[in-house]
C-alpha cells in the first residue's frame, strides 16, 4: 500500500534529525512478547507480539514417503497468511505476494542455519519420514510482521513434541503426545530486517515507517557459543543496497543481536 507523500515526508525528516515516530532509536526494538499453548491441535504453538503487530504460528507433524534424494531426511513446509483482522489492506482469499514472501524468507532461514537435524526425523530409510508444516498468520499489522513470524515459528519449534507413533499400524496418535522433542540443534536462527527509509537504516518498523521504507534487507542469525554466524540474507524491494549499507547492517546486526536475542531466549525457556 503506497503511503502519502507527505506522511512518507515526515517520517524521513524525523529520522534525519535521530527522532522516530514512537521516541525509539534507529536500532530499537519494541517489546518481544513470546506466549505458547495457543493451540491444542498443534504439536507446539507460539503467539509473538512486537508492539501491537501480532502473529500466531502453529506447528503440525505428520509422516510421508521421503523424497528420492533424501531417503534417510524428514521435509518441511511453511505456509503464512495475512487475517483480514490485521489491517484494512488485506482481504480474504489465496495468500498474497507478501504472505508467501515471509514464509519463503522464515523457511530459508530456518534451512540455512541448520537449526532442525533432518536425519532426526527419520523413521525408517526410504519408507517413512516426519514432516513438519509451520502454519503462520498475522492476527494485527503494525509493522514487522516479517521478524515476527520468525520468531514464533522458531518459538514452536523448540516446544513441539512428537505425537505417539504407531509403528505397526503406521499411524499417528495426534491425541497423545510424547515427551520427545523435535531434533534441533543450538543454532538459534534469529530474524533482523533492517529498512532503509531516506538515507537512514533502522530496524523494527511500525507500519508508518515500513510503508516508507525504500529497501529491507533480512538477516537470518545465529550463535554457536564462540561466533555469530549469518546463516541468510534476503534483499525486498526495489531500491538497491549499496555497499556502505551492507557494511552498517553487519555492523549493528550484532549489537542488535545482543541487545534483543537474550531476552527472547529467556521467555522461550520459560515456556518448555
Amino acid at each position: 500500500m503506497k503511503i502519502p507523500n507527505i506522511n512518507k515526508k515526515r517520517v524521513i525528516e524525523l529520522l534525519k534529525d535521530g527522532k522516530r515516530l514512537d521516541d525509539r532509536k534507529n536500532y530499537e526494538f519494541r517489546d518481544v512478547i513470546i506466549e505458547s499453548g495457543i493451540s491444542n491441535k498443534a504439536e507446539g504453538s507460539a503467539r509473538v507480539r512486537i508492539g501491537k503487530t501480532e502473529v500466531i504460528v502453529g506447528v503440525k507433524l505428520s509422516t510421508q514417503e521421503p523424497y528420492s534424494d533424501h531417503a534417510d531426511e524428514g521435509t518441511m513446509m511453511t505456509g503464512m497468511e495475512f487475517s483480514p483482522v490485521s489491517g484494512e489492506r488485506y482481504e480474504s482469499g489465496p495468500p498474497s505476494i507478501n504472505a508467501i514472501e515471509v514464509s519463503r524468507v522464515v523457511d530459508r532461514g530456518i534451512r540455512e542455519s541448520g537449526f532442525i537435524d533432518w536425519k532426526g526425523l527419520c523413521i525408517e530409510e526410504n519408507k517413512k519420514v516426519w514432516s513438519i508444516s509451520i502454519d503462520m498468520y498475522c492476527i494485527n499489522d503494525d509493522g514487522n510482521v516479517l521478524d515476527a513470524c520468525s520468531i514464533a515459528a522458531v518459538s514452536a519449534l523448540l516446544i513441539s513434541k512428537f505425537p505417539v507413533y504407531d509403528k505397526e499400524t503406521e499411524m499417528v496418535k495426534y491425541d497423545e503426545l510424547t515427551d520427545t522433542p523435535l531434533p534441533l540443534s543450538k543454532n538459534i536462527p534469529f530474524a533482523m530486517t533492517f529498512y532503509k527509509i531516506g538515507e537512514e537504516l533502522l530496524v523494527d518498523p511500525n507500519r508508518e515507517e515500513e510503508d516508507s521504507a525504500d529497501s529491507r534487507l533480512t538477516l537470518a542469525l545465529s550463535h554457536n557459543g564462540k561466533d555469530m554466524m549469518i546463516n541468510s540474507m534476503q534483499k525486498g524491494e526495489l531500491i538497491p543496497i549499496t555497499g556502505e549499507d551492507l557494511d552498517k547492517v553487519i555492523e549493528h546486526s550484532e549489537k542488535v543481536y545482543e541487545a534483543v536475542f537474550p531476552g527472547i531466549d529467556k521467555q522461550i525457556k520459560a515456556l518448555k
